[in-house]
């Protein structure tokens, strides 16, 4: 395992990661509540459409900023890795939908004030999602770390 808080290399990749991630969490909430507002698709979907548009955006600035110095493997094989660590994250993201957002929901129902700014499903839909993001952020960045991006010192 590598020891990240005595290795700067490591510590400012994990930082970008990260950066990267906070950047991809904007896009997805951003397309899921657009998707929820403009369409009224079911939340799991209008989740999964808004995983697969932060997924595109978090690899680009993945290999091209946080790896950049990742390059022995071709992009389309990092590409392809990157994807697949990225459906397993969606795997478990899904299973967390499944099994957290009523619950969460219902949480929601009890705390929040009658006059809040959003609903109470958004709201509930939003905080299972930032449950969801921080959960599979530590997947993806060590699958991907010691997958995708193993060819980096």
């Amino acid at each position: 395992m590598i020891d990240f808080i005595n290795n700067p290399k490591e510590r400012s990749r994990f930082l970008k990661f990260c950066t990267v991630g906070i950047i991809g969490a904007v896009v997805d909430f951003g397309v899921m509540n657009l998707i929820l507002y403009y369409t009224g698709a079911n939340s799991r979907i209008a989740s999964t459409i808004s995983f697969i548009a932060a997924v595109i955006s978090n690899f680009f600035l993945n290999y091209f900023w946080a790896y950049r110095d990742s390059r022995e493997k071709s992009i389309s094989t990092k590409l392809f890795q990157f994807f697949l660590v990225s459906i397993i994250g969606l795997g478990i993201r899904y299973l967390l939908f499944l099994t957290i957002e009523n619950p969460i929901i219902g949480f929601c129902d009890r705390i929040l004030p009658a006059d809040f700014f959003m609903s109470v499903e958004t709201a509930g839909h939003n905080l299972t999602l930032v449950i969801s993001i921080l959960i599979v952020l530590i997947w993806n960045f060590f699958a991907n770390r010691f997958w995708t991006y193993n060819d980096v010192s």
